[in-house]
């Protein structure tokens, strides 16, 4: 796969979520092995959608419902730990209902405003998100995803061939899928801003990002053996981690709770 047909691909997918967005549906950010998790949460933050970036639950999707009283209950630990009833109950009760407070934040944390089912998945590593992938194809959800040698596109609906081992290769995606996003809300809040005095600035609360190269339409290589600098036809400018961040085997997901 050369750097030329990977910019293809991601441009078909970058345009597909733009659209998505745009007409006002939701994506969920999805990438729990550690090389992925500080990216998908900042960059699902910035654009102002949901993530699940710590290990994926079974059944999150397929059994939704289950789900959410999970999340009902750590909105109500979290109000009673900010409206003072815990000043009610001992010392143990506090500790106990802390340690749970703490297990939902870590599982829920990024789904804890979302309402409903997402419309699409962005996934990194769909080899390592097999579970994810698997319950949004039995439920129609499209998924995009960044897909390794080591991964089945067959899967996928909108395939981002790349490295999902390396920090800086994720980063780069992730952080243009969720400029795509961006893009995406701001024509929503446009158009309805339009159709019923709706600003665009209520719609997306997060400082609206410059988007360059890919959006910018960014030319492609015209000779077939022409090296192609992926990051820079993709607008440069990733968010870098703090540090180096050492690579794990992919955790297997539990199904309960």
């Amino acid at each position: 796969m050369t750097c030329k047909k990977t910019l293809k691909m991601f441009k078909e997918a970058s345009k597909f979520v733009t659209d998505l967005t745009g007409q006002g549906k939701v994506i969920l950010f999805v990438g729990t092995k550690r090389q992925a998790q500080d990216a998908i949460a900042e960059e699902a933050g910035r654009c102002g959608m949901f993530y699940i970036n710590q290990r994926w639950l079974g059944g999150l999707l397929t059994n939704w419902i289950t789900v959410q009283k999970s999340v009902k209950r750590l909105q109500e630990l979290d109000e009673m730990a900010t409206d003072g009833r815990y000043e009610l109950l001992t010392k143990k009760e506090v500790i106990r209902l802390e340690r749970e407070r703490k297990h939902l934040q870590a599982n829920l944390a990024g789904i804890k405003n979302m309402r409903r089912l997402p419309d699409a998945l962005f996934v990194v590593d769909s080899n390592n998100e097999a579970i994810a992938v698997k319950e949004a194809r039995k439920l129609g959800i499209p998924v995009v995803a960044v897909v390794d040698t080591n991964c089945d596109p067959t899967v996928v609906d909108y395939v981002i061939p790349g490295n999902d081992d390396a920090l800086r290769a994720i980063r780069l995606f992730t952080s243009k899928i969720s400029d795509s996003v961006v893009e995406g809300v701001q024509m929503a809040g446009e158009k309805r801003a339009g159709d019923g005095g709706v600003t665009a600035d209520e719609q997306l609360e997060a400082t609206p990002v410059e988007l360059t190269g890919l959006e910018s339409g960014a030319d492609e290589p015209s000779a077939d053996n022409e090296v192609v600098d992926l990051e820079a036809a993709l607008g440069g400018g990733i968010r870098k981690a703090p540090g180096v961040i050492a690579v794990d085997e992919p955790e297997v997901a539990e199904r309960t709770l």
